[in-house]
């Protein structure tokens, strides 16, 4: 049986693996309208607020240190901020109506922006970006909702190539909404109620279909999340299959309304409209 095949079964039955249970411990954040986040590998939380047009940063107890944005057009102002890439050293914004992605190193200062839209070179061109990751060779991918595609820059901002555009047959994207990046440099992307995998080179890797809408896709270091509005499924990437369990949430009574999902240090953080839950993993 070939890895695609596996890939779609494993997930087509992923409702019969163990779920995942986590009890609620806090929440931390305070936001107006959160629309992703992410969390350096040193724990600090990066928020992107497509109300205020802002990112906020805040430390490993929740604390703001330091928030940056308002609406604009000028280096450090966004225009519906609505994905955030961080690492060690670098943070990416998806700067979604500026048709551009800002980098900054971890302090939120601006280092330069990656805007094509008015390109002659239509390869590389993308517009209305939603989402944008750098793999650890430092190649960065940005998913274009305005053709579909995704566009491979290097560290500096210069273009490599495009994927997944019409011409890539059942790996053609249709109307993805956020993208990922393995340790391992594969690149993974929600579309509707798919999960399409390629590797660092646009070659397509695997598929698979739920049967509801994914919101949102997250990897940090070995585990991935997935989620819609309602519901989490969590895999670890260190297993040779794909095995995604669905995630109980314990300790906790209201409706969430799930923004997105990430696994960090055996905690569950869950991103709402208005803050961030943590769940701890119970055993």
């Amino acid at each position: 049986m070939t890895f695609k095949k596996i890939l779609i079964i494993l997930f087509l039955i992923a409702p019969l693996t163990p779920a995942q249970k986590f009890e609620y411990v806090s929440s931390i954040g305070n936001f107006e309208e959160a629309s992703s986040f992410y969390i350096s590998p040193s724990g600090f939380v990066y928020v992107t607020d497509i109300e205020t047009d802002e990112v906020i940063a805040l430390d490993t107890l929740g604390n703001v240190i330091r928030n940056i944005g308002g609406y604009g057009w000028s280096p450090s102002a966004f225009d519906s901020p609505v994905d955030i890439y961080a690492d060690a050293l670098k943070i990416f914004v998806v700067d979604k109506n500026n048709h551009r992605i800002q980098r900054f190193d971890k302090n939120l200062n601006f280092i330069f922006a990656i805007f094509t839209r008015n390109n002659d070179n239509e390869e590389e061109r993308f517009g209305y970006p939603l989402s944008a990751v750098m793999s650890n060779q430092g190649d960065v991918f940005i998913l274009d909702s305005e053709n579909s595609r995704i566009i491979k820059f290097d560290i500096f901002g210069n273009f490599i190539q495009n994927f997944g555009g019409y011409d890539y047959g059942n790996y053609a994207l249709e109307n993805p909404n956020q993208l990922a990046v393995s340790m391992l440099n594969n690149i993974y992307v929600v579309d509707k109620n798919k999960i399409l995998i390629f590797d660092q080179y646009g070659n397509s890797l695997g598929r698979a279909e739920g049967t509801e809408k994914f919101e949102g896709i997250r990897i940090l270091f070995n585990w991935l999340t997935v989620n819609t509005t309602e519901k989490i499924f969590i895999a670890n990437l260190k297993l040779p299959e794909l095995n995604l369990s669905k995630v109980i949430l314990e300790g906790y009574e209201d409706s969430i309304g799930i923004v997105s999902s990430l696994v960090f240090n055996d905690k569950l953080y869950v991103l709402t409209k208005k803050n961030i839950l943590i769940f701890n993993r119970t055993h």
